[in-house]
């Protein structure tokens, strides 16, 4: 529609441009009949109406560059609207959230590439030490009993039953985060624990042996746990929010703690 109302416009101008050019034509006519030069009146009219035309064969190429730019205009506006309908259309279908779940995606990963180092050992393991043998013949059975760390959530009346001063400024989002972050280390030990030496780093070898040390104590045989010193984030960190949040947590029952050696031990409960 504006397109239609600029082409109407541009039309009754070139058209009052036309009329005015005939007229200046009929001047020029009359000056071709006597000469400026036998008139020394018309010589400055003579200039004038040069100049004029001039200008008017101008603003004619500019008004008619313009009006050839109007369609180009047209298609670009159609386009865009397709191209906002689309992006809309789309909008309605993207989530409003997308949650941190980094150290999901990590444990993911660690996931994938020891199943894959497994799968790939090579048939040498006679040539391990004896203490290496016995280790490798049980602690997948401890793997297999476990089974996946426990997610077990608290709910808000939980966090309302609590304290002002023991649940401070922590929201149910916060500690429901912190409990997946545990979730997410304590898979991460058992695969350590589970791995074959072969396929591991020397510096994580060095923490799956103590760790399959720590698995072997009475307290923690058969369940999920971590370290203090996991606590990375992104969520559970070791500073005072991840030491409140692990009080609230061993005073409603989800975790329980232990010391071994110099190690300070949190262990995933699951519901009774």
């Amino acid at each position: 529609m504006e397109g239609k109302q600029a082409g109407s416009s541009l039309d009754l101008l070139i058209a009052s441009f036309n009329k005015r050019i005939g007229e200046l034509q009929e001047l020029v006519i009359a000056r071709n009949m006597y000469p400026a030069s036998s008139i020394p009146d018309l010589t400055a009219i003579d200039t004038a109406l040069s100049s004029m035309e001039l200008q008017v064969q101008s603003i004619k190429d500019r008004l008619r560059e313009e009006a050839e730019a109007i369609p180009k205009a047209k298609k670009l506006i159609e386009a865009s609207l397709k191209q906002q309908g689309k992006l809309q259309k789309m909008s309605v279908y993207a989530p409003s959230h997308f949650p941190d779940k980094t150290t999901m995606l990590n444990s993911d990963i660690n996931r994938c590439l020891l199943q894959e180092n497994v799968k790939h050992h090579e048939q040498n393991s006679a040539l391990s030490s004896l203490k290496y043998e016995d280790e490798a013949a049980v602690l997948p059975k401890e793997k297999k009993g476990r089974g996946s760390p426990p997610l077990w959530y608290i709910t808000v009346e939980e966090l309302n039953s609590l304290s002002s001063y023991m649940r401070g400024r922590l929201t149910l989002e916060k500690v429901n985060a912190a409990i997946s972050d545990m979730a997410s280390y304590a898979e991460a030990n058992a695969h350590l624990i589970a791995a074959p030496k072969q396929k591991l780093a020397e510096n994580l070898w060095e923490k799956a042996l103590k760790l399959r040390d720590i698995v072997t104590a009475g307290s923690v045989k058969g369940k999920h746990f971590f370290l203090e010193t996991d606590m990375k984030g992104p969520m559970l960190k070791l500073d005072n929010t991840g030491k409140a949040i692990l009080t609230v947590l061993r005073h409603l029952g989800r975790i329980s703690e232990t010391r071994i050696g110099q190690n300070r031990v949190i262990i995933l409960l699951k519901p009774q």
